[in-house]
C-alpha cells in the first residue's frame, strides 16, 4: 500500500478557515487561536506544499492564489466529510437504530401508518421518528435521514424523490347533493366555507387564494373561513362537515379510501415543491439507511399509483 503524503491537520484547519473568511483574525476567532497563530500555520502549510496559497494585500487583507482556491475547495469538502464521519463514530454503536426527521403532517398522515410494513420487512430495524419543520443539520443533530418538502437541491446530500405534490379540494359527503348550494365545479366554492392551513416554516405554499387564481377564479373571497396550523387538522374539520379543505395527494392519507372525504371535482393545481428523502452521501449506503431508502421509495411508488388521477 502506498504511503499517504498528507500535510499536518492543524495547518489544514487553519488554512481552510482562513480561506473561508479571507481574514486571519476571523479564522482565529473560529479556531480559538490568535491571528498570528493562523498565519504561522498557513506559512507552515505553504512551506510544506512549496507553493503560495494566499497573496498578502497592502490593506493587510489576504486573497487566495489560483492554487489556493482549488486547494481550499477540496480541503473544505474533506474536512466536512471527516467531521461527519467523526460525529457518527462518536455516537452509540447501534447499527439497527434509524432516526428519521420529518414534517408533522407527513409523519401523521403518511409515514406512521406505513411503518408496520417496514417492521414486517426489517424486524430488526428500529425507527425513531423526530418531528421538525426546519432543515436538518446532519453534523450537529442525531438524525440519519430526513424527509422534506422542497426542490431537491441539497449540496452534499443524497436526495431521493418520493412524490410530487398536487393540491385539490376535499369535503365530507354531507356537503354534496345540496340543491341550494351545489358543489359540482370550482365556481361553486363561493357558496361554501373554506378551511385554511397556515403551515409553520413552509414558504411558497399553495393556499386557497393561489389555488383559486390558478383555476381562473381570483374573484372568490379566499380570506374567509377558519385557519389551522397543520393540514391534518383542516382535513379533520372537513371530514366533520365544517367546510372545504385543500388537500394534497401526498397527505390525504386514508381519508379518500375510507370515504371520510371526497373530491367534489377533479381540478387540481401542481405544487412548487416535491417530497424528498435526504441523507449525507457518506452514509447513504449504510445497511440500515439503504434498507429504509429502498422501503420508503417502494411505498412512495405504490402511493403514487393509487392517488394519481
Amino acid at each position: 500500500m502506498t504511503r499517504r503524503h498528507l500535510p499536518p491537520l492543524t495547518s489544514l484547519r487553519a488554512f481552510e478557515a482562513a480561506a473561508r473568511h479571507l481574514n486571519f483574525e476571523r479564522a482565529g476567532d473560529e479556531l480559538a487561536v490568535t491571528a498570528s497563530a493562523v498565519g504561522q500555520q498557513v506559512r507552515s502549510l505553504e512551506a510544506w506544499l512549496r507553493r503560495p496559497l494566499f497573496s498578502r494585500l497592502p490593506s493587510k487583507g489576504v486573497a487566495l492564489t489560483a492554487v489556493g482556491e482549488r486547494y481550499a475547495a477540496t480541503v473544505s469538502l474533506l474536512l466536512d466529510q471527516l467531521n461527519e464521519a467523526t460525529a457518527r463514530a462518536l455516537r452509540p454503536n447501534a447499527p439497527n437504530i434509524l432516526t428519521v426527521s420529518t414534517l408533522p403532517s407527513f409523519a401523521l398522515s403518511w409515514l406512521i401508518p406505513r411503518l408496520g410494513s417496514l417492521k414486517e420487512r426489517h424486524p430488526d430495524l428500529e425507527v425513531r421518528v423526530s418531528i421538525s419543520t426546519s432543515l436538518t443539520d446532519f453534523e450537529g443533530e442525531d438524525v440519519d435521514v430526513a424527509i422534506r418538502s422542497g426542490r431537491g437541491v441539497y449540496p452534499g446530500l443524497r436526495s431521493d424523490l418520493l412524490m410530487e405534490e398536487n393540491f385539490f379540494p376535499v369535503c365530507s359527503t354531507t356537503l354534496l347533493g345540496d340543491p341550494e348550494r351545489p358543489l359540482n365545479e370550482p365556481a361553486d366554492l363561493r357558496h361554501h366555507t373554506l378551511l385554511h392551513e397556515n403551515p409553520e416554516g413552509i414558504l411558497d405554499y399553495v393556499t386557497w387564494p393561489r389555488w383559486l387564481a390558478a383555476v381562473g377564479l381570483p374573484d372568490i373571497d379566499a380570506t374567509r373561513g377558519p385557519r389551522f396550523s397543520h393540514m391534518f387538522l383542516a382535513l379533520q374539520a372537513a371530514a366533520s362537515g365544517q367546510g372545504i379543505a385543500l388537500a394534497t395527494n401526498v397527505l390525504i392519507g386514508d381519508y379518500l379510501d375510507a370515504g371520510r372525504l371526497v373530491r367534489p371535482f377533479p381540478h387540481q393545481v401542481r405544487g412548487p415543491h416535491q417530497y424528498y428523502l435526504v441523507c449525507p452521501e457518506i452514509s447513504a449506503e449504510r445497511p440500515a439507511i439503504a434498507a429504509f431508502r429502498a422501503w420508503i421509495c417502494g411505498e412512495a411508488a405504490a402511493h403514487r399509483a393509487v392517488v394519481t388521477p
